[in-house]
């Protein structure tokens, strides 16, 4: 009960810095981002390795990661997605593949030249390509930002994830079987899709019973936190009890959930439990921006190397060059061309994640190779955190979509 009071004090303590950040014209994430960072293990330590590993917690993050999709999946509406969903779907492709390239064959001329295997370099490839939507998402909700930039990026954050899952997972199968002879099967990352998508869905058909009934806030709300309470402990379940490791994506979870009733119900009811549910999904948002932060090491910054710097450029080309080279082939507005590149920066989350993966499986074989693909992204993540949002605030000011 102490650590849960304490989560409590420092959520409100990065609210306001968050406010003080607002003030200063910046996205109020930056100023979640940065608290998480000063009180997480390698600063202040109130949000210490012992909380963050705790049970409680980690059933808070999950439901917080389930909360966030309903940002995304009530505005995934089907007959909106019929007119863009070819645009979508092309872009996603082409920024997700830019990065894929840029960063694998960066990488993999430097590994060529160095004698380190050129198969590490495909694997910084397949962590490239992992976007965390969370602040680019936050910034939205901030600013009330509206236009052709917002609503391509909304239904492309999860999207470039759910490519960014496949691409990994192959390429860690690929590797761990040519290591070992046998290792993390190919069908793992479909099968994580799939399951993600079935819990998502099967939920939001039995919430859409009770929520398509005409209810005041307080029972729109309640009724809500039930269904993303449920969704979360059978996710969670699935997860700990039947999978051989958890990797179900909880934030795709969410989204399926949340899509799934948004279609059903009638845009009067979704309108009013979308504004009834602003106070959840935004403490939501910042409980996962804390915990983004809190892990990330200052220290990194200042030695950060060669390595980390080609990565984030590297990254940052393929993502801007590859959603130019789509929205040109998909005839997007010139906005969308412009700036979308930007909003897709902001890189941890995921790739933390899947950075965790690389270095166990790597590790069995080489400890100096496992600590390059660390040591790297590890740095790669505060540095790119920080910069991203500035970057991401920017696309969206620059394509003129904010505070409409």
């Amino acid at each position: 009960m102490r650590n849960i009071m304490l989560l409590i004090v420092l959520l409100i303590l990065a609210i306001l810095v968050g406010k003080v950040v607002s003030k200063m014209k910046m996205p109020a994430i930056l100023g979640w981002l940065l608290t998480g960072m000063i009180i997480g293990p390698h600063a202040l330590n109130w949000l210490n390795t012992g909380i963050m590993d705790s049970q409680w917690y980690h059933v808070v993050c999950s439901v917080s990661e389930v909360t966030a999709g309903l940002f995304i999946g009530t505005e995934l509406i089907w007959k909106e997605l019929r007119k863009s969903g070819k645009q979508i779907l092309t872009i996603c492709c082409t920024e997700a593949l830019g990065a894929f390239i840029s960063v694998s064959l960066a990488f993999g001329i430097i590994f060529a030249l160095t004698d380190i295997p050129v198969y590490l370099g495909f694997i910084f490839g397949a962590i490239a390509l992992a976007t965390a939507p969370a602040p680019s998402l936050s910034i939205i909700s901030e600013y009330k930002a509206k236009g052709p930039v917002t609503n391509t990026l909304i239904p492309l954050a999860i999207l470039d994830d759910v490519i960014a899952l496949i691409v990994f997972f192959t390429i860690m199968g690929i590797v761990s079987n040519a290591l070992a002879g046998g290792g993390m099967p190919l069908y793992y990352a479909p099968l994580m899709i799939v399951l993600s998508i079935a819990v998502g869905v099967i939920m939001g058909l039995l919430a859409s019973v009770f929520l398509k009934v005409k209810m005041g806030k307080t029972m729109n709300l309640l009724v809500l936190i039930l269904f993303v309470c449920l969704t979360t402990i059978f996710s969670r379940y699935i997860n700990y009890n039947i999978l051989p490791s958890p990797m179900m994506n909880l934030m795709l979870v969410g989204v399926s959930f949340a899509t799934t009733f948004s279609n059903i119900i009638t845009e009067e009811r979704l309108s009013k439990i979308k504004s009834d549910s602003n106070i959840f999904i935004g403490l939501a948002m910042v409980v996962l921006i804390l915990n983004l932060g809190a892990p990330l090491d200052y220290h990194l910054i200042i030695g950060a190397g060669l390595y980390t710097a080609i990565y984030i450029l590297a990254r940052a080309f393929g993502k801007i060059s590859g959603t130019y080279i789509g929205a040109r082939l998909s005839n997007a507005p010139d906005v969308v061309r412009k700036y979308l590149g930007l909003t897709l920066l902001p890189h941890s989350g995921v790739s933390l994640i899947f950075t965790g993966i690389a270095v166990s499986t790597i590790g069995q074989y080489s400890i100096e190779y496992a600590s390059i693909i660390q040591g790297t992204i590890a740095a790669a993540a505060v540095i790119n955190e920080i910069f991203a949002v500035i970057l991401a605030k920017q696309g969206f000011r620059l394509a003129g979509e904010l505070n409409k």
